[in-house]
């Protein structure tokens, strides 16, 4: 995948660039499996939510907790792959999972339209 340039500054610019690196090869496996193709935009605001979960599980900060229930129609793909991410990105709770899980949602849609 050929980011954007913000996307690469994102990532260039990024305190845990290793990191981000190896979530975002994590990510783009998970996404070619279930046959999910972000959109260039898609991407540079998926990057750039990444680099902040990366920088709140460095920090042991917490999101404000989110409503499960607001997420029940994210499709099993997203909050799945959601899931897989936040597992590898490590020490975040699973309400990072949800608020993950619009952007793989709003990625699948790609396909529909």
């Amino acid at each position: 995948m050929e980011f954007t340039e913000d996307a690469k500054k994102i990532i260039n610019e990024s305190e845990n660039r290793e990191e981000l690196e190896a979530s975002i090869a994590k990510t783009e496996e998970l996404l070619q499996t279930a046959a999910i193709v972000p959109t260039e935009l898609q991407w540079t605001i998926l990057i750039n939510h990444v680099n902040e979960m990366i920088k709140r599980s460095k920090a042991d900060e917490k999101m404000a907790g989110v409503d499960p229930e607001m997420f029940e129609e994210v499709s099993k793909d997203a909050l799945s792959i959601a899931d897989e991410l936040v597992k590898h990105i490590g020490n975040l709770p699973i309400d990072e999972m949800y608020v993950l899980s619009i952007h793989f949602e709003a990625a699948k849609q790609n396909a529909a339209e």
